[in-house]
């Protein structure tokens, strides 16, 4: 289950571009050294070894994302890399049943209403993270005339919490 953090905009940019020059300076070296290698162990001295060079660079792609998923993944200063990637996954899953959504949140339905406001409080978090104002005046207006309706309803309006079992409720009501 997937919750909203409160991260400083400026600190999360800050840090990803941080691990974004890792994970390439990582790459780089990593195709450079295969490449090599595999032009030495495999290569024509003045033949043609693009294909050795190629086949190195496609073999530290592969390196590297086995590498991502064991080890880089978890360390501490791919944190916010890592959260930024959750919070889109997550904004995605409700996106790519969004016409569900509203058509259930029209119906009253609470699990419906407490989806849109996660992705409403996602959506949000995540313009502001990647420095993203267009249409952030458009985005305010229906947060607020969402939670508008929440309030008369009388559901809580603080839903962090991307459940699940809301999505699965929609899928299945609007269906």
């Amino acid at each position: 289950m997937f919750e909203i953090q409160p991260q400083n905009p400026e600190i999360y940019r800050s840090q990803t571009r941080r691990s974004t020059i890792i994970i390439a300076l990582i790459f780089i070296a990593l195709a450079m050294l295969l490449s090599t290698a595999a032009v030495a162990l495999f290569g024509e001295p003045g033949g043609d070894n693009l294909r050795f060079n190629v086949g190195g660079v496609f073999v530290a792609v592969l390196a590297m994302a086995a590498l991502m998923r064991s080890v880089l993944w978890s360390q501490p200063w791919m944190a916010p890399a890592v959260y930024g990637w959750q919070l889109k996954r997550s904004l995605m899953s409700v996106t790519n049943v969004m016409h569900k959504v509203t058509a259930a949140v029209a119906k009253d339905d609470p699990s419906a209403i407490k989806l849109l406001r996660f992705y409403h409080l996602g959506l949000n978090q995540m313009h502001q993270l990647d420095g993203n104002s267009s249409d952030h005046s458009q985005l305010i207006r229906e947060m607020d005339a969402h939670k508008a309706r929440m309030d008369a309803l009388g559901i809580d309006t603080q839903q962090t919490q991307l459940n699940p079992a809301w999505l699965e409720a929609v899928k299945q009501t609007a269906a």
